[in-house]
């Protein structure tokens, strides 16, 4: 059996209800890890938490209810693991929303929305939980961006500006953090087959998995658990010599 990477870490994961974060939460548990899972109120995040302590016996699961988007949000966050925990080790920034608007018709609000969820909420996050990860003495920030971030497209500019943004940020942090022993990557998923993803194509999971993509390399979807397994190695000391980088996690979709 592989040796558990997180033992004894604490960890918050935003975007915790959605495919890669759900599963990045039980690979986290299955690790060892006490898992702190935070997305909006009204999202399956109960649903998720019931699934991660079924499949995995004894895991430590925290369930958060709350916009990060929202600036307050952060503060609440990380108060609430500390209280429950007693620790931070690992924050993984994944919570996101889309549009899909040009850029030339791209509203105000819109740009208020998403720049909200997709990039000022990992500066939030990161700013409260710093004191913590510094303690750490191993802290570990992985930022999950998206191929599309070095790969844009027409009609989502908005997404992959914010994604874009979140590499930048991602960099910035590893120079100014590495002194206080905090590493800081990203993590680029490519075409990956989420809950969402299934709804919004109205297809079953299988038939989706079962067909050819010219999407990447692999001609293939990927399952959340093979973007969740490099976030888990990101977080643990088997990275421990890596930090500004960023991660394609995309079948090869950036060749």
């Amino acid at each position: 059996m592989t040796a558990q990477r997180l033992e004894g870490r604490t960890a918050i994961i935003t975007g915790g209800a959605g495919g890669i974060g759900a599963a990045t939460g039980q690979l986290f548990c299955e690790h060892g890890a006490r898992v702190a899972l935070v997305d909006l109120p009204g999202s399956p995040l109960a649903e998720v938490a019931a699934e991660i302590r079924h499949q995995v016996p004894g895991a430590q699961v925290l369930e958060i209810h709350a916009d990060v988007g929202v600036e307050q949000s952060a503060a609440t966050i990380v108060r609430q693991v500390l209280e429950r925990f007693g620790a931070l080790d690992v924050l993984v920034n994944l919570a996101g929303i889309r549009s899909y608007e040009p850029l030339a018709e791209a509203k105000a609000e819109t740009w208020d929305r998403i720049l909200k969820a997709n990039l000022l909420s990992y500066a939030y996050l990161v700013r409260e939980a710093l004191p913590a990860l510094r303690s750490s003495g191993r802290g570990s920030i992985v930022n999950v961006s998206s191929t599309h971030a070095v790969n844009p497209r027409k009609g989502m500019g908005q997404y992959d500006v914010t994604k874009a943004g979140i590499l930048s940020m991602t960099r910035t942090l590893a120079f100014e953090e590495a002194p206080h022993k905090v590493r800081v990557n990203a993590v680029c998923p490519g075409l990956t087959l989420t809950p969402f993803h299934v709804k919004r194509l109205g297809r079953t999971k299988e038939d989706l998995l079962a067909e050819k993509s010219a999407y990447n390399l692999q001609e293939r979807w990927a399952d959340s658990r093979e973007v969740a397994y490099p976030i888990l190695w990101l977080a643990s000391d088997e990275a421990s010599f890596i930090t500004a980088s960023t991660l394609m996690v995309d079948g090869g979709q950036h060749v």
